[in-house]
């Protein structure tokens, strides 16, 4: 039997998860589910996804970017895939952050809505290319 891709999906917005669930779990992953970043982060330590999808503005107006800093500091999550999605894009559009700036260590920064297509080329792109 093939091991499924787990990705962690860490989103305070009930609807986002449970469409980003059904949208991984149909496409073949296994998706797992945090709805603040101290759950997110334990759930990630434990679990050691291939994928994690991260909002931005949760409890906290930069809680996202905490956690992923948080991350990165853990041996086993150091190198995970992190996918910032977050509608921070579209409230504060001067907010445009690249991975290449270097002071926000995630992968990939995708605006909601999330086009479904893009979001599951992205994931299986950043998980092939971990795994090698």
């Amino acid at each position: 039997m093939t091991k499924r891709n787990r990705v962690l999906i860490i989103d305070d917005d009930p609807d986002f998860v449970a469409a980003m669930k059904d949208l991984l779990e149909g496409a073949g992953y296994e998706a797992h589910t945090a709805f603040t970043g101290a759950d997110g982060l334990r759930l990630a330590t434990s679990l050691v996804p291939d994928l994690v999808l991260l909002d931005v503005v949760m409890t906290e107006r930069t809680e996202g970017l905490t956690v992923l800093k948080q991350m990165r500091a853990v041996p086993a999550l150091a190198h995970t895939p992190v996918v910032i999605v977050s509608s921070i894009y579209t409230e504060m559009p001067v907010f445009q952050v690249s991975p290449d700036a270097g002071w926000v260590p995630a992968d990939l920064f995708l605006p909601k809505p999330v086009d479904p297509v893009r979001l599951l080329a992205e994931a299986a792109r950043l998980i092939s290319a971990r795994k090698g």
